[in-house]
C-alpha cells in the first residue's frame, strides 16, 4: 500500500471501514492513485491506467464536490472533514497532515498565474481561501472564511478578508 495513502486513512480512523463513512476518503484514495499511475513507464497498461483515473477522477468529485487534481503536490496524511466545495489548483503545493473543511479553496487568481504553497501541519477552516502565489509556513490555522493573498509566517492564525494575522508561537 502507498505510504501517502496509509497515512492518509491513519489521519481518518485508521481503517478501511473509514471509506463507508468518509467520503473525502473516496477523493484523497483517486488522488494518489493518479500520483501512482503518473510514475509509472509509457504505455498501453499507463494509458488504459490514465482513462480509468479520469473516469474514477470526474465520478467522485461529480459525487463528494472534491477536486483534487493528480498535478497537485499533496504530502501524505491529508484529512478533508465535511466534504463538499473543495476545489484545489493543480499547481498547489502541499505539505504533510494538512486539513481542509468544506468550501475550501486553494487556487489562482486566475490569470493563469502561480498557486499557493502550503507547508506541513496547516489547518483550514471551513470556506478559507488561499489565492495566488501565497505561502502559508508550517503549523497555521487559518479560520473560517478567511481570504488569504499574501504570505502567513510558521505558527501563525489568520482570520478575517482580507486575512491577518491575529496571533503566532513562537518558532523553535
Amino acid at each position: 500500500m502507498d505510504q501517502d495513502w496509509s497515512s492518509d486513512l491513519e489521519r481518518a480512523g485508521g481503517s478501511w471501514k473509514a471509506l463507508v463513512r468518509e467520503q473525502s476518503l473516496w477523493a484523497i484514495w483517486v488522488y494518489r492513485f493518479g500520483r501512482r499511475v503518473d510514475r509509472r513507464p509509457n504505455g498501453l497498461r499507463k494509458k488504459l491506467m490514465l482513462q480509468w483515473y479520469w473516469f474514477l477522477y470526474r465520478l467522485v468529485e461529480t459525487l463528494t464536490g472534491i477536486s483534487l487534481p493528480k498535478a497537485a503536490a499533496i504530502g501524505a496524511g491529508l484529512r478533508i472533514w465535511h466534504f463538499g466545495g473543495i476545489f484545489i489548483h493543480p499547481g498547489v503545493v502541499m505539505g504533510r497532515n494538512c486539513t481542509l473543511r468544506q468550501g475550501v479553496t486553494l487556487g489562482d487568481k486566475g490569470d493563469g498565474g502561480a498557486a499557493p504553497v502550503v507547508g506541513d501541519n496547516v489547518d483550514f477552516g471551513s470556506c478559507a481561501h488561499v489565492i495566488g502565489p501565497v505561502h502559508i509556513g508550517s503549523n497555521v490555522k487559518v479560520g473560517a472564511l478567511t481570504i488569504v493573498l499574501s504570505n502567513v509566517p510558521e505558527g501563525a492564525s489568520v482570520v478575517g478578508n482580507p486575512g491577518r494575522v491575529v496571533h503566532q508561537s513562537p518558532v523553535h
